[in-house]
This record gives C-alpha cells, sequence and structure tokens, in this order.
C-alpha cells in the first residue's frame, strides 16, 4: 500500500462526506431504486446487461433483514414491467445471516421466490471467509427448488479448488471473482501472478464441466487468460459472460462489448451507499487514493481505478 493510499484510509473519518460522496457517484447508481433503473437504461444503450445489488451489509435486526427483502421486492418488480436485461444480487449478511442460517435462508427463499415467478435470476454474493460454508450451503438449498439461483467464488482462497468440485458436477451458475476482503495468508493467495493463474486454472475447470460463469474481473491480463480459454474450449458465447463493476474500466467494458462478448455490469443503489463507501475504501486501497485526489482537486474523471 504506498504512502498516499495508507494516509488517506487512516484520515477517512475526516474526509466530508460530500468528498466521498463525489468519488462514489462513479461507483454507486444513487440512493433510489429510480437511480438504479435509469442507470440500466444508459448500460443498455451501450449493449451491456445489469445485475443490481441493494447496497447493505451485516444486518443488525430481522427488521433490518425484512425491509432490505422488500427493497428487492421492488427492484425485481421493476425489471419484469421494464423488460430490462437485467438480474438481482443480495449479501447473505443483509438478509441476516449473522442473526441466524434458517432466518437469513427464508428472507432469501422469499427474494428467490418472486425472482422465479417473473423469470429473474439470483446471485448470493461471496463475502468474507466466516460466510463461506454458510452461503455454498445457502446456494445448495435454494438450488433444490429454483433454478434461477447462481453464487459467487474467489480465486483468491485457497480452498476454492475443493470448493468447486461440487459446485461442477451441479452445472452450477457462477461468479468467478478475486475476492477483495482481506484475509490472512493461512486462507488466501496474496501473490498477484499466483491468484491469476489461479483464476484461469478454476475457469477453465468451471467451463469444461459445463457451469456457466461471469467472469468478474477488470484485469485484462486475466481477461485475456479468459479469452484464451473460451477460444481453446470454442465455446459459444451463451455459456459465459464477462461482468465489471459500475465506473471501473468503462473504456475496457467497450471494447469486450464490440468484441461481441455478453458484458454485465453490478449496479449498486441505496441509502448505505456512505457506509458501504468508506468499507470498500478501506478494502481497496487503490480507491482510496482517488478519495485524496478528490479532496486536492487533483482527481481526473477519466482516471481507471484497478
Amino acid at each position: 500500500m504506498n504512502l498516499v493510499n495508507q494516509m488517506t484510509i487512516g484520515l477517512m473519518p475526516l474526509v466530508p462526506k460530500f468528498i466521498v460522496g463525489q468519488v462514489a457517484s462513479r461507483y454507486i447508481a444513487g440512493e433510489t431504486v429510480a437511480n438504479a433503473f435509469a442507470t440500466i437504461k444508459t448500460l443498455q444503450g451501450e449493449g451491456a446487461m445489469a445485475t443490481v445489488d441493494v447496497l447493505g451489509e451485516h444486518s443488525e435486526s430481522k427488521e433490518q433483514a425484512a425491509e432490505a427483502v422488500k427493497e428487492y421486492f421492488k427492484i425485481i418488480d421493476g425489471i419484469k414491467a421494464g423488460g430490462y436485461e437485467a438480474n438481482v444480487s443480495l449479501k447473505p449478511t443483509h438478509m441476516g445471516l449473522k442473526l441466524g442460517y434458517e432466518f437469513c435462508r427464508e428472507q432469501i427463499e422469499q427474494v428467490v421466490a418472486r425472482a422465479a415467478e417473473a423469470g429473474i435470476f439470483v446471485r448470493i454474493d461471496m463475502e468474507d471467509r466466516s460466510c463461506t460454508d454458510d452461503t455454498l450451503r445457502l446456494y445448495f438449498d435454494l438450488r433444490k427448488k429454483y433454478e434461477k439461483v447462481g453464487v459467487v467464488i474467489q480465486a483468491y482462497l485457497r480452498r476454492t479448488v475443493k470448493d468447486i468440485q461440487p459446485l461442477m458436477e451441479a452445472k452450477a451458475n457462477l461468479r468467478l471473482c478475486k475476492g477483495i476482503y482481506n484475509e490472512p495468508r493461512m486462507a488466501a493467495f496474496k501473490n498477484r501472478g499466483i491468484i491469476i493463474n489461479n483464476y484461469a486454472f478454476l475457469l477453465e475447470n468451471l467451463l469444461k464441466a459445463g457451469c456457466y460463469v461471469g467472469i468478474a474481473t477488470h484485469c485484462e491480463e486475466t481477461i485475456w487468460q479468459a479469452e484464451r480459454i473460451v477460444h481453446i474450449l470454442g465455446l459459444n458465447r451463451n455459456r459465459y459472460e464477462f461482468q465489471m463493476l459500475l465506473g471501473v474500466e468503462p473504456a475496457l467494458r467497450r471494447i469486450l462489448i464490440s468484441q461481441g462478448h455478453r458484458l454485465r455490469v453490478y449496479v449498486p443503489y441505496g441509502s448505505e451507499w456512505y457506509a458501504y463507501s468508506t468499507r470498500r475504501l478501506k478494502e481497496n486501497p487503490a480507491i482510496a487514493g482517488h478519495v485524496m485526489k478528490s479532496f486536492l482537486g487533483l482527481e481526473q474523471r477519466d482516471e481507471k481505478v484497478q
């Protein structure tokens, strides 16, 4: 971590909220469901699909989790009514995972059932390693009843090579990402080259097994590896898609779309944008540097965050 980023993280409580908001506006659609749909329309104009996430993690009460469910109902109903090329993503801790597994499953099932009626896919996001076992269990429990449900796996975790075995047997619909949480070396690879190679290894095995994979990355080296694997396997472009975060590498996003790849953009929104942003700034020091540049008036709108 360079000195500027380290200083920014330490000074985050002192950075005015509106400055964080200026940076966050590149990566978050806004506070309302209307903001999310406006962003989806813009993305569809570029030829991109979307997955919508209601911001929130670690619900502290059952009432808070229940409110999140209601918000997802609004998104699902809006996607159906508007005929958008979009699905939804949700976090288990937002749905009450820390309040109890069964309660969380019931909340997520409400969302999945509502989405199933509308023909909409639901992705269960992966959080830190304390949630990994329960998240995979949630996926397999719900998959027994619902087809349009998927999960996320993280290439930097050492355990993932074993975790994909039952997922390959189930021909799961997966998002494969590198992982952003600050995990100990015992649990996660720390070397960038090893993570990229492990990503490619996992992707090749998943695609060979017949899994549909959302290839989630902004790293051009990883994208090249993915394109190499797809070419060697001779896959049709309906067997996978690329996925990127809103506001990150839009130029590369457009390149992939122009090449005929399916591409989906992660569109987060909600009133909890500040808490989300500050957490992500701590987890991703590269973005933290942009906050300091913006605070000093040095931020350029066309800068790219890896």
